[in-house]
């Protein structure tokens, strides 16, 4: 087997475990060195963990504006710089100052408190109410035109995130019609490929400045824990275990009214910020195709600091997403100002963590004629943890990208799939995604697995134990000879795309090719 069998595992798991880096294999080569060093610059403590808009991304925003220039781009930012500023508003909802406790219907004692970002959070927006206090009601799946009598009520639901069962704005589209005062969502145990996971790091929203309020936004609508559902059903007779275990298996769940109201209160903030996008051009070398643009993409920000798991509260984001921009950087260095026959548009984006924002906005107002873009080739959701042998591929059938990906991935080994999960939505939760909603061809991709291997297993650690965690730092498990791999993967295909005669185009039954 290929991983670390260089490094040693047995070594690698002592660092780990220390809290050391791990040691770098002494044959790793020089392109790799050079990538994890900058990985380690980018995600040490501190940049603190890079939030959008504080001032921990402001100064890796920096430094890597200060690593494009020394590798020969030219700025591709608004008005000759080297960014684009983004104005977002944030709405809070404070630690100090909520509360969330069950009391029993019709007054007494005996209340009981649920855990604020421990088995409880709630979505931050700033239309949030003070207080609210109603029974709550227990409606199993909150499909439409099943919700009974909810009215001032609390509707608490099973947070369903499965094909073909009823989705979270369907829950909340048929509380706030029912005349619910609130929503919980039980988190689905079943959900495996993506399990709950608990503490949330906090309750807070980016978004643009000028946006609407999402739907609903008066209704608190909330996450629950099953350990905080089980405390939620005591003393009303249900098995709070066999209705978790009935909604993992989709199977027929009961309404009912608990004796139990909700007392809830909540502290909110809002600050205006501004965060950048981090914008650099290589220039093109053909006369006939330097106009068109390819964009290369990976987000700089991170979570920054929040709620502590196992003692540490910074998030530090190596892998997501510094490693990434880390291979941005790579990728310049190595070029050294030697254009491509196209343009490249080397792109470190701010927001992605709070919702695409970054590219987003990017898309909307872009810095170089939309018609001139060609196509964008992300980096994100990668993690170098075994050999590199397969590659999902996000909108693998949407695009000549996928084409273009197979040719450069047979000659290394390496089979592109198309996502064997889809229902974890992952084609939309990275930044390529508002370039295909804008028309752009665009990709990124995922580290693949052979079903019931190590590798699975590794992957699903991975997202259970460091996925938005502050274990994401430096001491992971990483397989070196992955990172070289994917890395040279990328170079390959951003040259191809870069040099090759015909631009990419949407293909024949795609969803996006008409936007």
């Amino acid at each position: 087997m290929r991983f670390l069998a260089i490094a040693g595992l047995g070594a690698l798991l002592a660092a780990c475990a220390s809290g050391s880096p791990p040691a770098v294999p002494a044959r790793t080569d020089a392109d790799t060195r050079a990538w994890w060093a900058i990985t380690a610059e980018l995600s040490s403590d501190a940049m603190e963990g890079r939030d959008t808009g504080s001032t921990g991304y402001a100064e890796a925003g920096r430094r890597v504006v200060e690593m494009f220039a020394r590798a020969g781009l030219k700025p591709g930012g608004e008005s000759g710089t080297w960014v684009q500023t983004i104005p977002l508003q944030e709405i809070r909802v404070e630690t100090e100052g909520t509360r969330f406790m069950l009391a029993p219907e019709g007054g007494g004692r005996g209340g009981r408190k649920l855990a604020f970002l421990h088995q409880i959070s709630v979505r931050a927006t700033d239309k949030l109410p003070a207080r609210i206090e109603g029974q709550l009601a227990f409606r199993g799946y909150c499909a439409p035109g099943a919700m009974g009598d909810v009215r001032n009520k609390v509707a608490v639901c099973f947070g369903a995130r499965r094909a073909g069962q009823t989705t979270g704005g369907e829950r909340v589209q048929a509380a706030a019609d029912a005349g619910a005062l609130g929503l919980i969502n039980v988190d689905d145990p079943g959900f495996t490929i993506e399990p709950p996971r608990w503490p949330d790091a906090y309750a807070r929203s980016v978004g643009f400045r000028d946006a609407p309020p999402p739907a609903y936004a008066q209704m608190p609508v909330m996450r629950l824990s099953g350990k905080g559902f089980t405390q939620m059903l005591e003393g009303s007779g249900m098995d709070a275990r066999a209705i978790l275990a009935e909604g993992a298996a989709s199977r027929g769940l009961p309404s009912f009214d608990l004796p139990t109201r909700l007392e809830a209160t909540f502290k909110t903030s809002k600050r205006l910020l501004l965060s950048e996008n981090i914008l650099a051009l290589l220039p093109g070398t053909d006369p006939k195709l330097k106009d068109d643009v390819l964009v290369v993409s990976a987000h700089l920000d991170g979570y920054g600091f929040g709620e502590a798991v196992n003692g540490d509260r910074l998030y530090n984001g190596a892998f997501d997403d510094a490693a990434y921009v880390a291979t941005l950087v790579r990728l310049a260095e190595t070029r050294a100002g030697k254009g491509f026959r196209r343009s490249v548009l080397f792109a470190a984006f701010t927001g992605e963590e709070k919702g695409l924002l970054g590219a987003t906005w990017f898309t909307q107002h872009p810095t170089v004629p939309k018609e001139r873009l060609v196509a964008d080739i992300n980096l994100d959701q990668l993690r170098p943890l075994f050999p590199l042998k397969i590659l999902t591929m996000h909108a693998v059938d949407d695009t000549t990208l996928g084409a273009a990906a197979k040719a450069v991935a047979a000659g290394m080994g390496v089979e592109i799939r198309k996502d064997l999960e889809p229902e974890r939505n992952l084609n939309s939760r990275a930044d390529h995604y508002p370039f295909l909603r804008a028309g752009v061809p665009a990709t990124g991709f995922v580290f693949g697995y052979e079903p019931g291997t190590d590798a699975e297993r590794r992957y699903r650690e991975w997202y259970q134990e460091r996925y938005h965690r502050p274990q994401d730092d430096m001491s992971q498990p990483i397989d070196f000879i992955a990172a070289r791999d994917i890395n040279t993967f990328f170079y390959r295909l951003a040259g191809a795309v870069a040099d090759a005669d015909a631009k990419p185009e949407f293909l024949p039954g795609s969803p996006f090719r008409l936007r």
